[in-house]
């Protein structure tokens, strides 16, 4: 069984984010860079389905050589190689399209991704690399397991859980429980620099869409304690205006 696992490369969220050029590009140069958490959830499943023989693991990244660190680093979890497209990632319509061109040429078995990234939060991936490659795709998996040749699948839904049956090959964007992030051993660290990274020219994506700008939140207002009943009613009453 051959899986793939889909990485990005997320700011820490203990990253103080500004912008550049009047609000329209990301100021990265102070940054602190990560594998995405729900991608390192998908590779910690991946790498937990292909022990004792059951499989190989391939990481696969849509970035530039400074994203060389990350992929490393999940390379010293366990999986067996990785590919990195060279391109900056546009967006998910562009990542998907880069990924699906790889994978057509290499078919895998299962391929799984992160039910979203911390940065955008648009959970996109997993449903457009399943319509490209014409594969199911099932997002938000709770549970995974393989078994001849097929994907037994518990997912979050509205009020509740769905347990779903789908032959390989199949997409899944996992969300947490899934497994649990596991840290990289000194071995593992030292064996990562051996492995193969292979990098890979992109492909022609059209553009469907473009960032005009960028706006950081409001900042939050004053807190103000209350210590008397009659004060809380009458600040309710003639500031909240909910009474």
């Amino acid at each position: 069984m051959r899986i793939l696992v889909c990485i990005s490369r997320v700011p820490d969220t203990t990253s103080k984010i500004t912008f550049n050029n009047d609000q329209t590009e990301l100021n990265s140069g102070d940054l602190q860079y990560i594998i995405n958490p729900y991608d390192e959830i998908a590779l910690t499943r991946a790498i937990e389905l292909s022990q004792g023989g059951s499989g190989s693991v391939t990481v696969i990244h849509v970035g530039q050589e400074n994203s060389d660190p990350i992929i490393r680093k999940a390379l010293s979890y366990g999986a067996d190689e990785a590919i990195r497209i060279d391109a900056p990632a546009r967006d998910a319509w562009f990542v998907a399209n880069q990924i699906a061109s790889y994978v057509q040429n290499n078919p895998f078995d299962v391929i799984l991704t992160g039910r979203e990234s911390i940065d955008y939060n648009g959970a996109q991936l997993a449903a457009l690399l399943g319509e490209l490659l014409q594969i199911p795709s099932v997002s938000i998996a709770k549970k995974i397991e393989i078994n001849d040749n097929q994907a037994q699948i518990d997912r979050e839904i509205e009020g509740g859980k769905e347990a779903l049956t789908v032959s390989l090959p199949v997409v899944i964007g996992t969300a947490e429980g899934v497994a649990e992030p596991i840290i990289p051993n000194i071995r593992g660290i030292m064996g990562a620099r051996s492995k193969p990274l292979h990098v890979v020219a992109p492909i022609e994506v059209s553009e469907l869409g473009s960032i005009t700008n960028y706006e950081s939140p409001q900042p939050r207002g004053t807190v103000q304690i209350v210590e008397q009943v009659d004060q809380l009613v009458a600040l309710l009453h003639t500031q909240a205006k909910v009474i």
